[in-house]
């Protein structure tokens, strides 16, 4: 198997977006010529500048978003948080990257990486994670192959390792909704899904030793605790375990920061010069976002203006209802189809979903856990191995997106299990 190249990526994301302006053009003349409806196409132009007035609106809450959490992430890394978790997972990783040398720099930056996806800041922790993976390849014996460290970095990475979704908060918030953090254990539980699934698949293909006493000593305690929490969360009634959600992700969210800000004070570092430093990294990562958000909140517009994705929506509506299931899920599906391709898609969907169904309606709740618990494995594939020159993936593309179809399966089951 072989990742998609910077150029392919390109072709693939072209004919995405011109697929939807031609899905919106052939049901907009169906709906004119056949039935009859002409203001088919003055729907069409006005969501097409309603979408771009949203893509601007949506920007200014994310400049805000990324730019204070850039500057937390500087604060932290200043302040040795990072290289304390580095040490921390070392025995880990020295089992799982075997190939890796100890104390070695890439572990330092995949924790770094781990850190900024945990957090939700997923543009934050892309040139992060591609330090790290020129740092591995430093010690690839095949610079066209990967090897089996970049490969299990990378699938975790797919697997979207997220505790603290704060883009995903940040969307719900601009968008109205009357507790933005209120998704906050589905992520966590579906995003724990697809990152075990992920583990287990490259595990099995790189016959790593899970039962290794130290792998079983990080593993066993983790699993445990997420087992009982889920079990804990079982006996609880649906208004509290909303409630839960609600307060731990308040919570974690602001007991980060606080941390963070103790650590750097401890260590006297001047917290204000370098939460600024890191804030200007975060405006500027901001600012190259909002062409890609135009280009797709336009699309996905159009094709919704025009009744291509309802027509779409509901030959999938019918086939899940044929099949006795309950097809509530499916408006949130165009944010899981188009996920493993395009990030700015994606997000796109999950926008207009919430929206067009309301940001508290079930389906735009399943799209954002969806959207919280699975990444752009294609673009992910793109991005950290076309960096290197990696040209043969050999397990990873199977293996990740074995861990997307978890995580969108799980999104699904427990948004089910919380608000249905």
């Amino acid at each position: 198997m072989i990742a998609l190249t910077k150029r392919e990526r390109t072709r693939v994301l072209n004919g995405l977006w011109l697929g939807f302006f031609g899905m919106a053009m052939l049901a907009a003349l169906g709906r004119w010529l056949v039935g009859g409806d002409p203001a088919v196409f003055a729907a069409i132009v006005e969501s097409l500048f309603a979408m771009a007035r949203l893509a601007v609106e949506v920007m200014v809450l994310l400049f805000g978003t990324l730019t204070l959490w850039l500057g937390f992430l500087r604060i932290a890394e200043a302040a040795g948080l990072v290289g304390w978790l580095a040490r921390l997972l070392g025995p880990l990783f020295r089992r799982l990257m075997p190939g890796v040398p100890a104390g070695h720099p890439a572990l330092g930056l995949i924790t770094m990486n781990f850190a900024a996806n945990a957090l939700g800041l997923d543009n934050a922790a892309t040139p992060i994670g591609l330090k790290a993976m020129r740092e591995l390849q430093r010690l690839n014996p095949d610079p066209v192959t990967a090897t089996n460290a970049q490969i299990l970095f990378l699938v975790l990475n797919a697997s979207s390792l997220t505790l603290l979704p704060v883009t995903i908060f940040m969307y719900r918030a601009q968008q109205g909704a009357s507790d933005p953090t209120m998704v906050f254990l589905p992520i966590l539980l579906a995003t724990s899904a697809s990152t075990l699934v992920g583990l287990l698949s490259v595990a099995v293909a790189q016959r790593l030793r899970l039962r290794d006493p130290v792998v079983l000593a990080y593993l066993v305690p983790g699993a445990l605790l997420l087992g009982g929490f889920m079990a804990l969360l079982g006996t609880l009634s649906a208004a509290a375990i909303a409630s839960l959600s609600s307060l731990m992700g308040n919570l974690a969210l602001f007991g980060v920061i606080i941390v963070f800000l103790l650590a750097g004070a401890i260590r006297r570092i001047k917290v204000y010069e370098c939460f600024i430093e890191g804030a200007k990294e975060g405006f500027d990562i901001a600012k190259n976002l909002l062409p890609y958000l135009v280009a797709m909140l336009c699309a996905v517009g159009v094709l919704r203006a025009s009744g291509a994705l309802d027509f779409v929506l509901g030959g999938l509506r019918w086939l899940v209802s044929a099949g006795g299931w309950d097809s509530r899920f499916v408006d949130a599906m165009p944010t899981a189809l188009v996920k493993p391709f395009s990030g700015s898609a994606a997000r796109a969907m999950l926008i207009e979903t919430m929206k067009s169904q309301g940001v508290d309606s079930f389906p735009a709740l399943v799209a954002a856990t969806i959207q919280g618990s699975t990444e752009t494995t294609f673009y992910v594939l793109a991005v950290y191995f076309g960096a290197v020159g990696i040209q043969r993936a050999r397990h990873a593309v199977a293996c990740a997106l074995l861990a997307e179809l978890a995580g969108v399966m799980a999104a699904i089951a427990v948004c089910y299990w919380f608000f249905g």
